[in-house]
């Protein structure tokens, strides 16, 4: 995984406008947004694309519940960050382990709370590899 300044970055948000300005501001910070999606099967088909560090996920994409993205990043060891208006209440009970930032963040909550989750990834990657 690269260092966070370089980190590529799959967008799921239904939310045009909150997904550009998402990217806008990923992009500001140096990091490179490789997909954006608003649908669950077009995110679903991103993720087997790869090429990528990190996901951010909306909860709800058009009334559809995003857990089958999440499900599939988690089968390919691939750190997710949820964004949603519910907090952890809005996750799935076996996903409410995972990190959550609430919406409305500010830029720099999301760039923290990512930062964060590689971070965290990172920690438990090397605490699998020593055992």
């Amino acid at each position: 995984m690269p260092s966070n300044q370089a980190l590529r970055v799959l967008i799921v948000e239904d939310e045009s406008l909150l997904a550009m300005m998402i990217e806008d501001a990923l992009e500001s910070a140096g990091w490179n947004v490789v997909a954006s999606a608003a649908s669950v099967a077009t995110a679903l088909d991103a993720v087997e694309r790869g090429g990528f560090d990190i996901a951010l996920l909306d909860v709800n994409l058009g009334g559809e519940p995003a857990f089958p993205v999440a499900d599939a990043l988690i089968a390919r060891g691939l750190p997710l960050m949820f964004a949603s208006g519910y907090g952890v209440e809005g996750l799935r009970a076996d996903l409410r382990h995972l990190p959550v930032i609430a919406k409305p963040f500010s830029y720099s909550e999301l760039l923290d709370g990512l930062r964060r989750t590689i971070q965290r990834a990172q920690a438990d990657s090397a605490d699998a590899g020593a055992g």
